[in-house]
């Protein structure tokens, strides 16, 4: 083919859904602390859907609560807050080099507990997108159901940062031994 007939080919769409696969190689989070399982809906910069399937031999439910498991709210915030995670790493080429931590967590409500056996799905909305320097900051809301019910809901604020970052004292310490 020619430079010309090559230029003229279109790009394939961007993939709208991600396997568990896709989220490895999107999020830095591992077992036991991954907490979606697929994305089967994205809108770049717009919205995110992921799902999570609840299973007993998750380690939490060891302790919370033996007898009656139940799935801590804060790691149903998590799970929101991994899904957005997703939307915001997808947009970002060097991804490898960069961390997503917590700046804010809003108008948490839990209505209902999340047991072993739900499938929880997670709907996140971007609503705000700030990008400075080095630094990209989200505001996102997102809501959790399980069998069409809302159990959840969450305004979530995170900030997207060098991975360097998180390592103090390490810069400090080469130096201090020279």
């Amino acid at each position: 083919m020619t430079e010309t007939a090559q230029s003229t080919i279109e790009k394939p769409a961007a993939k709208m859904t991600l396997d568990i696969n896709d989220i490895f190689k999107i999020l830095p989070h591992r077992y036991p602390f991954l907490l979606i399982d697929r994305v089967i809906e994205i809108e770049r910069k717009q919205r995110i859907v992921a799902i999570k399937n609840v299973t007993v031999n998750e380690p939490y439910f060891t302790g919370h609560f033996p007898g009656l498991p139940i799935m801590p709210g804060v790691l149903i915030v998590e799970a929101i807050a991994q899904a957005g995670g997703a939307l915001l790493l997808t947009e970002v080429e060097d991804r490898s080099n960069k961390l997503i931590m917590f700046t804010g967590i809003e108008r948490a409500k839990f209505r209902r507990p999340v047991v072993p056996g739900d499938q929880l799905r997670i709907e996140v909305e971007l609503k705000a997108w700030r990008a400075v320097a080095n630094m990209i900051a989200v505001r996102m809301e997102g809501i959790a159901t399980v069998d069409g019910q809302r159990v959840a809901e969450a305004s979530v604020k995170c900030q997207l940062v060098d991975s360097s970052r998180g390592r103090r004292g390490a810069d400090s310490e080469s130096a201090s031994s020279e």
